[in-house]
């Protein structure tokens, strides 16, 4: 019993070594990737609010904060989690939709999201809908 003790300890650590989150600034860094994660609030805009958010973010000492691509995006969900699918580390974290900065081809009108609340990816119409937002930086 103790051998599978340490193996599942052994897991768990290795799922969540990749983010450390920095209290003071309140910004989760993913030591893999190198970018770093606005971990300060939780808003919710639209698709070109949340751009704009982004973009006018101070945070920590930097603004060059963008609002993240699907793929980075979806680099920091945690499968092994739901609501919401992502580590621990992040303090402000919604289990619902989170805007990407990825349009959805063939409807210009879309833009890319997840689910946080179980890692659903999908898109919607950029004007209509009011989603989470989680800037991104690169380190």
């Amino acid at each position: 019993m103790k051998h599978i003790f340490l193996i599942t300890l052994g897991l768990s650590i290795s799922l969540f070594a990749d983010f450390t989150r920095d209290n003071t600034t309140q910004i989760v860094t993913d030591n893999e990737t190198g970018l770093q994660w606005q971990d300060n609030t939780a808003v919710s805009k639209k698709w070109i609010e949340a751009i704009d958010y982004c973009e006018n973010l101070t945070l920590g000492g930097y603004s060059d904060w963008r609002l993240p691509n699907i793929n980075e995006l979806a680099s920091i969900v945690d499968d092994t989690k739901v609501n919401p699918s992502i580590s621990s580390v992040f303090r402000h974290a919604e289990w619902n939709y989170y805007w990407s900065s990825t349009s959805y081809v063939g409807r210009s009108a879309s833009a890319w999201n997840i689910y946080f609340s179980y890692n659903k990816q999908g898109y919607s119409n950029k004007d209509l809908h009011s989603f989470y937002v989680r800037c991104v930086r690169s380190e």
